[in-house]
């Protein structure tokens, strides 16, 4: 599972950081979370792919964290996509992105597939044999949802030991990987057991974009290895976080810890601030596995 930030800052761009975007890549798909202004400029500078990225996830129809999508959906058209995008996100994003494709005589060459949400309730977007995507509904001042991502469990691996052992051919190892038992030549059945080793532990990352801070949110969050959750003030200005609806470093270092998690990634910043150390210093001192989110930063977990 990879993470690499397009965007880290709240919704004032800075000359040294964008607005809210990243991009997941987990079992082979490349998820982009979010698209802010700057985000495809971002996306040519790692040298990522255009035609890698079939599925979009919006939180919330706030300018930072979609101003980018138009742009990034008319340069798929100018480079000749063929291959159908999705698009997940609240009642509004069809509507707002179709009437500036038409003002603009724009219209995608593509199918541009929309997937509206509106649920209160954490509900499932996307599945396939490798990941799940659900809904984690937040608290801001608009209609908001995260995102959790859960990689399924792949095949068991080969046990080279036990396959040299019992000298298994070859012709019988991808059944194992799948699941099978095996029948050596003097009929002696091993049950799958103990010719393969358990696969990885599956993956999980929750995406919390902007919203105050939700202690119940720990209950559908627990255990995942990696949480990225807004922290737009330093809990100084908490005040301001109630009154916006946005959290605290603090808070979010809460919810983690109430949460279990296995690594919290802190970011959204107000550009109030000076120095991001700020925020992972506040944090730390009630969650030790902090890190900070930075355009370019390229998480490998």
């Amino acid at each position: 599972m990879k993470l690499t930030i397009l965007g880290c800052y709240a919704a004032t761009p800075t000359t040294r950081f964008n607005p809210s975007a990243q991009l997941l890549e987990i079992k082979n798909h490349l998820f982009l979370i979010d698209c802010g202004e700057g985000t495809q400029v971002q996306l040519r500078k790692h040298k990522i792919k255009f035609t890698r990225i079939n599925h979009i996830f919006i939180s919330h129809l706030h300018g930072d964290h979609f101003f980018g999508l138009p742009g990034l959906i008319s340069s798929f058209r100018l480079l000749g996509r063929e291959r159908a995008l999705h698009i997940y996100g609240p009642v509004g994003l069809k509507e707002a992105i179709t009437l500036l494709l038409k003002l603009g005589d724009s219209w995608t060459n593509y199918p541009l597939i929309f997937h509206e949400l509106s649920s209160d309730n954490s509900e499932k977007i996307y599945e396939d044999d490798k990941v799940k995507v659900t809904t984690l509904p937040l608290d801001h001042r608009v209609y908001t949802n995260g995102f959790l991502f859960k990689e399924k469990e792949g095949d068991r691996k080969l046990d080279v030991e036990a396959a040299r052992k019992y000298k298994i051919d070859k012709s019988q190892f991808q059944n194992i990987k799948k699941g099978a038992g095996v029948t050596l030549d003097d009929g002696t059945y091993l049950p799958n057991e103990q010719v393969s080793l358990p696969p990885p532990k599956p993956k999980t990352y929750a995406y919390c974009s902007d919203t105050m801070y939700q202690p119940a949110l720990a209950g559908r969050v627990t255990g995942v290895d990696v949480l990225y959750h807004e922290a737009t003030f330093l809990h100084t200005e908490a005040h301001l976080a109630k009154k916006t609806k946005h959290t605290t470093a603090k808070q979010a270092a809460q919810l983690a810890q109430k949460a279990n998690v296995g690594c919290l990634i802190l970011g959204h910043y107000s550009t109030r601030y000076k120095s991001l150390r700020l925020f992972k210093e506040e944090a730390t001192r009630v969650f030790p596995y902090v890190e900070l989110a930075e355009d370019g930063k390229v998480f490998n977990f």
